[in-house]
């Protein structure tokens, strides 16, 4: 049996995810230098929020959202949109460690879009998100 020492707080900073990342130009495609602490944690949310939950192999079954899959289901109403949405948000986001908690939630509806908008407590203080799903 292999006897390695873990180091106190090791593990603990093991599960944080990092605060300093890429930053995504998602109208283009592309890498455009880094983002950190609220910025990266913008981008998290709306990363997780855009993922489809089970359906791409490289993330587990913990990561990302089913927003889109109740949103294009024929059945769904704005009514359900607005009762569902903020629970299948606050699991989407529940894996990461900098997001204290999230409220304040309102909707809108423009054709087949929802525009979303809400209130995340950070590690780093509030932020305002909007999204359109």
């Amino acid at each position: 049996m292999l006897d390695i020492e873990i180091p106190v707080g090791t593990l603990s900073e093991a599960e944080e995810k990092p605060s300093k990342t890429y930053r995504l130009d998602l109208d283009s495609g592309r890498i455009v230098g880094t983002a950190d602490n609220t910025e990266a944690v913008k981008q998290a949310i709306d990363k997780a929020l855009r993922t489809a939950r089970y359906n791409n192999l490289i993330y587990d079954s913990e990561y990302g959202s089913e927003l889109q899959q109740l949103l294009y289901d024929k059945d769904t109403t704005k009514e359900l949109i607005q009762t569902a949405f903020p629970q299948l948000i606050k699991e989407a986001l529940a894996e990461d460690t900098r997001i204290l908690d999230v409220d304040n939630f309102s909707f809108g509806f423009e054709g087949d879009g929802v525009h979303i908008s809400f209130t995340a407590h950070t590690i780093f203080g509030k932020t305002d998100i909007r999204e359109v799903i």
